[in-house]
């Protein structure tokens, strides 16, 4: 039974979505459509509504008459996005950290031992992402979480290069602004988690933004469509 466009659409994008998201696919890298149909053994059709649907999170640029690309930021566009993120990502914090039980900040502990205990920089990525958005778990506004989560996807080859770069001199910062945001929430302080949250990004933009040479595109080979 063939398996409905929709749905072959979907696989395909989810497929593309973890590429770009571990790396496999850097930004202004060329998708090149004829061969991921080929690889994913689908027709062009699913590919390009793919395609389509990774162009509305940010991810994919679709340019006229020459074909996709891994969408990639300048500097100045990478700041903006973290300036939103200072900006909004308190405001979901506040809408679910009345939920949050203690169960839950038990589960944020957890996973900052995790994040200490590490030093591999994919697993730093998805537990670091894991523990924000543990917070945010209990929030009722799924508007703002969907930009977020479109400005969390669109900025993550910049956090990995960032992340590589600034190795442990930067890492002891990072656990400790996590285990101030963590006791606020358990002494039900969520204001001051909004302050520490906020803090805590904008940090992290002022000290990415040094980095001019995280922002440079690489030509890519064709070959790296397939990840190799």
């Amino acid at each position: 039974m063939a398996v409905p466009a929709g749905v072959a659409s979907q696989r395909v994008a989810d497929e593309l979505r973890e590429r770009i998201l571990d790396g496999r696919l850097a930004p202004g890298t060329r998708i090149i459509q004829d061969e991921l149909a080929e690889e994913l053994r689908t027709s062009r059709l699913p590919v390009r509504e793919a395609l389509r649907i990774l162009e509305s999170r940010g991810l994919v640029t679709l340019r006229a008459n020459s074909g996709a690309w891994v969408t990639s930021m300048d500097v100045r566009e990478c700041e903006l996005s973290y300036k939103m993120r200072e900006r909004l990502e308190p405001l979901l914090l506040a809408e679910s950290a009345p939920r949050l039980s203690d169960e839950d900040i038990d589960e944020l502990e957890a996973l900052e031992d995790r994040i200490e205990r590490t030093d591999d920089v994919e697993e730093f990525l998805v537990l670091d992402r894991q523990l924000h958005w543990t917070v945010y778990r209990h929030h009722d506004a799924h508007d703002l979480a969907a930009i977020l989560n479109r400005l969390w996807d669109t900025t993550q080859h910049y956090r990995r290069a960032f992340t590589r770069l600034a190795g442990e001199r930067r890492g002891w910062i990072i656990r400790a602004e996590h285990r101030l945001l963590i006791e606020a929430l358990r002494q039900r302080d969520h204001a001051s988690a909004e302050r520490i949250l906020e803090l805590h990004i904008r940090r992290t933009r002022v000290e990415l933004v040094k980095h001019p040479e995280v922002f440079a595109v690489p030509v890519p080979p064709r070959s790296e469509l397939n990840g190799h």
